[in-house]
């Protein structure tokens, strides 16, 4: 085993494993750390992919040239396209998938990747060396020691140098990305009992805890849960209500034709008062309750003695029984996470319409760990603190596979950017979710576990799960992420959308009965009629969705265009890292410490932190504007915002 690389990455989770390929597609030497080779991939909660806001991350992450999509075709077992009745705006793709067959298949794609290299262990130590004063990089148009732009001393105190096993063993890199998950200092609760580790039957990671403290990270705490899981012979399927796959389903991956593999069914049930009864009964011996979890949980996926709580007025709440694979016997019972003992467990689920002869296989826990909250971290996902050490996922205090695989593949990216002393990557909130997800963690730091959703985004028109190719193929390609095989199907679609579209152009009679026709299975075979005998090449479902988008909503999406142009201005004012606010003339006193706590980018940034108000974003730009007219008085040119 080598002991020196490029770059390092700490954890097999989702994160992980999007940056460990992004760096090694990149063209890095990378090592990834896991404790268990074979966990690597793991799912440590439902076994399913995609959703309302994440379904649409997965799209981008395929597009940029990630793993997410692929393995999600390949190890489905059912397919839905939701909120097909609403806008295209909503749209979002979702699977269930097998839960042994997912990380298989990650693996298997993980092996193809020239320079990484797998390495099991557990990390105890980030090794950083302390940087000198005289060497902090302030760039010189920003090192007036006068005026409203004067600079502070912000900035990294360390540099990262590699890592320490628990077994002694040292590695060396150069850039270092943390993707620890749940497992920091992580504690399992189910009932009074409480447990060290992060998944069951896994360890929890403490020194790397201790390691960022003593580079001076703030921690704070976090709390997960997940259900019990059922065995599928125990279940009554006559009392509960089917939830069928999509007749065609669509696939997550643009690298994927279609999806063959046969699809197995969901059902639904509910509980009821009587279900609740148990509950209400034993809060006190609930973790979340007595005392014995004080962090916080994710407000949108709160455990089922949560909603009983906080929606007493509701006489049931949904439950969905997914199965975990093919051949698996568990099924697992998406809606009543719970950490509530597993006598009372048995009770409450055994009082759920067809659930009433249930076996539980394992029962629901809750997860407490450690995270970095966010004011710490850059835009580019690299520390505040330390110079080369880069995190991602759930560290970064989110929740959710795929919120953990964009943050990944960025991480990932940028690590590799560091080391070519090259620009990071930033999406923008018009250009990704992901972009969005980002700026919300740096601008808005969470102190509950954030979960992407459609509303987050301001423009949403923009950010469809149609076109995530058309908007992020082209940044992969240019970091090296998307090949040649990848990059040759998209231009070719990317003609034949353009073919289709000008021929709509060309005929406002088609243009009509196309705009009003929603995107269906029937629409699409309309659509194909009409547009069959026009294009030089076969044209595929997609590909028509996504012109018959175009088409009907056109004005919305030209005019949240405009929206964006109007504030790509503000965007485009790149506030310097080690401007010092102290000295900024009208700021208020909670201005100063918000806007140096987590020091914008950029003014339109500035401007969505949380306690910023639009007189604190006018005192900035002036001030911003002022510097920038001195300096082109004094040397004659004009500075690029």
């Amino acid at each position: 085993m080598r002991n020196t690389y490029d770059i390092i990455v700490i954890g097999g989770g989702h994160a992980g494993i999007e940056a460990a390929w992004a760096a090694a597609r990149a063209g890095a030497e990378v090592a990834l750390v896991t404790m268990q080779r074979e966990a690597i991939g793991r799912m440590s909660c439902n076994p399913a992919i995609g959703g309302i806001g994440k379904g649409q991350m997965v799209r981008e992450v395929d597009a940029l040239g990630g793993l997410m999509g692929l393995a999600s075709d390949a190890a489905g077992i059912q397919f839905r396209m939701l909120n097909r009745r609403k806008g295209p705006a909503v749209w979002a793709p979702r699977a269930q998938a097998d839960r042994h067959g997912y990380p298989h298949v990650v693996q298997e794609l993980l092996c193809r990747a020239r320079s990484l290299e797998i390495i099991e262990g557990s990390v105890e130590q980030i090794l950083a060396d302390e940087i000198p004063s005289d060497d902090l990089d302030v760039s010189p148009e920003i090192a007036s020691s006068s005026g409203d732009c004067a600079t502070s001393t912000r900035g990294p105190k360390h540099r990262v140098r590699g890592l320490i096993l628990a077994d002694g063993r040292r590695l060396n890199a150069r850039a270092v990305i943390v993707t620890t998950g749940t497992f920091l200092r992580a504690l399992m609760h189910c009932g009074p009992q409480r447990v060290e580790g992060g998944r069951v039957g896994e360890q929890s990671a403490v020194g790397l805890s201790d390691s960022l403290r003593s580079l001076g990270f703030e921690l704070g705490r976090l709390k997960t849960g997940t259900p019990p899981r059922v065995h599928r012979d125990s279940i009554d399927y006559s009392q509960v209500e089917v939830q069928y796959g999509d007749e065609f389903p669509t696939p997550f991956s643009a690298m994927t034709d279609a999806i063959l593999q046969p699809q197995v069914n969901c059902w639904i049930t509910w509980t009821n008062e009587e279900v609740h009864v148990p509950i209400r009964a034993n809060l006190h011996r609930a973790p979340m309750y007595s005392g014995q979890i004080e962090s916080r949980g994710p407000r949108y996926c709160p455990s089922i003695e949560d909603k009983v709580v906080r929606f007493a007025d509701k006489s049931r709440h949904q439950v969905f029984l997914e199965p975990e694979g093919y051949d698996n016997e568990r099924v697992y019972c998406n809606g009543i996470s719970t950490s509530l003992p597993g006598d009372v467990q048995d009770d409450m689920v055994r009082r759920i319409p067809g659930l009433q002869q249930a076996r539980i296989l394992q029962y629901g826990y809750a997860v407490e760990y450690d995270f970095v909250p966010t004011h710490q971290t850059k835009s580019s996902l690299e520390t505040k603190l330390v110079s080369g050490l880069f995190l991602a996922g759930q560290i970064n205090g989110t929740s959710g596979y795929e919120e953990a695989a964009g943050q990944g593949i960025v991480a990932g990216v940028n690590a590799v950017q560091f080391l070519r002393d090259a620009e990071p990557l930033v999406l923008r909130r018009d250009q990704a979710y992901i972009g969005v997800m980002i700026d919300d963690l740096v601008t808005r730091p969470p102190t509950e576990p954030y979960r992407m959703f459609t509303s987050r985004a301001e423009f949403r028109l923009l950010l469809r799960s149609d076109n995530a190719d058309e908007r992020l193929t082209p940044v992969g390609r240019r970091l090296r992420l998307v090949d040649d095989i990848r990059w040759e199907r998209f231009t070719e679609r990317e003609a034949l959308v353009d073919e289709l579209e000008q021929r709509l152009g060309l005929s406002r009679g088609n243009a009509r009965i196309l705009s009003q026709l929603c995107g269906n299975e029937e629409d699409l075979a309309v659509a194909a009629r009409l547009l069959g005998s026009g294009p030089s090449r076969p044209v595929c479902s997609d590909v028509l969705e996504r012109v018959l988008i175009g088409v009907r909503y056109r004005g919305y999406v030209d005019r949240q265009a405009r929206h964006v142009e109007r504030m790509s201005r503000l965007e485009s004012m790149v506030i310097p890292e080690r401007l010092n606010y102290a000295r900024l003339s009208g700021l208020r006193a909670e201005a100063r410490e918000r806007l140096a706590a987590v020091a914008p980018r950029t003014l339109g940034q500035a401007s969505r932190i949380s306690g910023i108000n639009p007189a604190d974003v006018t005192v900035l730009w002036v001030a911003l504007s002022g510097g920038r007219r001195r300096r082109r008085t004094e040397d004659g040119t004009v500075p690029v915002a």
